[in-house]
């Protein structure tokens, strides 16, 4: 395909985290976290628009002027059907890695009940209505969905007095999330906010969202965040 001077998007792979945020902010498709890192897979996918600036939170894309393929929009549309049509998950990113471990040194112990430490329903964000009269002055645990599982002492360290919001900024709408916590942050004011996101790359995007959006409320709003290793540590 010939080529022309015009705008494309260019990719810092130093900067890249792998987060995945420009992933769902780019229409066409043309960009794909590979080896835990966003690429451009076709010069063509790219209109050179930018959509996807600022979604990135370490500033690791930039539109150059340079000489590239022609935008192609047919081919960008024959693009995103493929794309629909594959697994989710199969993008190269690490937080999908395939791993398996054992907890050892770790003996069993005798099963005891204990108590949850729930309080509200739902949970899920996409359900917890933005007006609930349990965020206003609460002390809200916006955690990734992984966490709870990953995190074995999650009810008694983490959720204990706090109100709860889950979601997960990997496999669904990051845009709609942030604007979902905005109308939250507006319409409530919370006491705090802690985040708990997994260590994963594909999952730091909840930090930025969550703070994005304790901005874009103009409130001043405590803000916290802990980070959890996928064999259940701290980090």
């Amino acid at each position: 395909m010939a080529k022309t001077k015009r705008n494309i998007v260019h990719i810092d792979e130093e900067k890249c985290d792998g987060c995945g945020l420009c992933v769902l902010a780019c229409a066409e498709g043309a960009i794909q976290i590979i080896d835990g890192k966003a690429k451009l897979v076709s010069e063509k996918y790219c209109d050179g628009l930018g959509a996807c600036l600022g979604k990135c939170p370490q500033d690791a894309i930039t539109v150059e002027e340079k000489e590239v393929e022609q935008f192609d929009e047919e081919s960008a549309k024959r693009h995103i059907e493929n794309v629909k049509h594959k697994e989710p998950l199969q993008c190269g990113c690490s937080g999908t890695m395939v791993q398996s471990f054992k907890n050892k040194g770790k003996e069993s112990v005798k099963s005891v009940e204990i108590p949850s430490e729930l309080t509200s329903w739902p949970i899920q964000l996409k359900l917890v209505p933005s007006n609930a009269s349990f965020l206003d002055d609460a002390d809200l645990l916006i955690a990734a969905d992984c966490v709870p599982f990953a995190y074995a002492n999650f009810h008694q360290d983490l959720l204990r007095n706090r109100i709860l919001i889950i979601c997960c900024p990997k496999l669904d709408d990051a845009e709609y999330y942030q604007s979902k916590l905005t109308d939250i942050f507006k319409l409530n004011t919370p006491k705090s906010v802690l985040v708990a996101n997994m260590e994963v790359p594909c999952c730091f995007g909840l930090v930025n969202i969550v703070k994005n959006a304790i901005e874009d409320s103009e409130k001043n709003i405590p803000f916290e965040k802990i980070t959890l290793g996928i064999k259940g540590n701290i980090k």
